[in-house]
């Protein structure tokens, strides 16, 4: 081990260079402890998410429009096009609406995935999920198998794919 206490010509001036080697000590014991933890707090179930992606709505005089908000004091606000419903209202309805467009259809015979109505729900953005799920429930429920969603698209009409 060397100290360095000057040079030869007399030149006194103290040392000013940073000493670094404890800094690298540290940060590579903080990189080992990264290493070991992180897999350790980012466990999780293995799972594929959907792809989504912007598809324009086709609207049949069929379907049924639904629009949720949270009103005064909480309560859930649903609304069969413009008229608020309570959730007994809804189901009578759907119900009535779904046996309507089966016997236009001629009979259950006929009815096919493709040709039974939709129900499309509009939620407000700060509607809790709590009305949204019951309104879901209750169209299905009611026999819906189609329950979508109304959204906003990206401003320029753009595809969206996550």
């Amino acid at each position: 081990m060397a100290i360095n206490v000057g040079q030869a010509d007399g030149d006194e001036t103290p040392m000013s260079d940073i000493n670094t080697t404890p800094l690298v000590d540290v940060m590579l014991v903080l990189l080992i402890i990264f290493l070991i933890a992180v897999p350790v707090v980012l466990q999780t179930v293995e799972v594929e998410l959907p792809k989504v992606e912007f598809e324009p709505t086709t609207t049949t005089p069929q379907n049924v429009n639904l629009s949720v908000r949270a009103g005064p004091g909480g309560e859930c606000e649903v609304y069969w096009e413009l008229t608020r419903v309570n959730s007994e209202d809804l189901l009578s309805r759907a119900t009535d609406a779904l046996e309507t467009e089966i016997a236009r259809l001629g009979g259950v015979q006929n009815v096919t995935p493709d040709n039974l109505p939709e129900a499309h729900i509009r939620g407000d953005i700060n509607t809790p999920y709590r009305c949204i799920g019951g309104a879901i429930f209750t169209m299905q429920r009611a026999g819906f198998a189609r329950v979508g969603f109304i959204s906003e698209p990206e401003p320029g009409g753009t595809t969206v794919r996550r």
